[in-house]
């Protein structure tokens, strides 16, 4: 299992196993979001697996699916109320991590400026620069 980073309170990780769970719950994590649609690839655990191992795990779970490279407006509300919300450290995934923090910068919920952003997940090892144009319209 591999976690990159993103702030004190989030962390993004390309798809994850039932059997991760346990341990990213033991490192603190307390919410699971899931923005892969289920079916998207052969072989990938689908959302009720994953929703049944993280109440195992002692994790709420959350399936905010986007696909295709679009953003709708829906999913970053829904995103962003997560995260705004979250009882303690988020962790969410998708197949490589791009999608979940994409997701977190465009709904910006610590409201950090659009270069802060880029920054911050770059530091995580995810480039958002292409996003620069989109982030400075949302919170420019």
């Amino acid at each position: 299992m591999s976690i990159a980073v993103v702030s004190e309170q989030f962390a993004v990780a390309p798809q994850l196993a039932p059997g991760d769970l346990a341990t990213a719950a033991g490192a603190g994590y307390r919410v699971l979001i899931c923005n892969r649609p289920d079916g998207e690839e052969a072989g990938q655990p689908d959302a009720a697996a994953m929703r049944a191992a993280a109440t195992e795990a002692g994790m709420e779970f959350h399936h905010i699916p986007v696909s295709g490279g679009a953003f709708p407006d829906e999913a970053i509300a829904a995103f962003g109320a997560l995260r705004r919300t979250a009882p303690g450290k988020v962790l969410a995934y998708c197949r490589s991590g791009t999608r979940s923090i994409t997701l977190d910068a465009l709904a910006n919920p610590e409201g950090l400026d659009p270069a802060t952003l880029i920054a911050t997940a770059k530091a995580a090892g995810y480039d958002l620069s292409a996003l620069a144009p989109r982030l400075n319209a949302r919170n420019g």
